[in-house]
């Protein structure tokens, strides 16, 4: 199943730290069970929403407080926990 992470944007492959932000991602939750919650599908038919993964952390947040990913004001404006993750 593929998800598109709501709120948040990674680099994308051939962009600095997109090679990592893909393979840490897949560290996190490639082969387990995650809880998907979905907002919404987007153009493309993709889920959107927040993936929490076996220990019950965010892999949203995770990813944007290790500092591969960033805040994406666009889709999730008033989101004051990805800001301050961000900071």
């Amino acid at each position: 199943m593929k998800v598109h992470l709501h709120g948040i944007d990674c680099p994308e492959k051939g962009q600095p730290f997109g090679t990592r932000a893909k393979q840490i991602t897949s560290d996190m939750a490639f082969g387990r069970e995650v809880t998907v919650q979905v907002k919404t599908t987007d153009r493309y038919g993709r889920f959107v929403g927040g993936v929490i993964l076996p220990d019950g952390l965010s892999l949203n947040k995770d990813l944007v407080h290790a500092g591969y990913a960033w805040w994406y004001r666009k889709y999730g404006p008033n989101d004051k926990t990805l800001k301050a993750l961000e900071s």
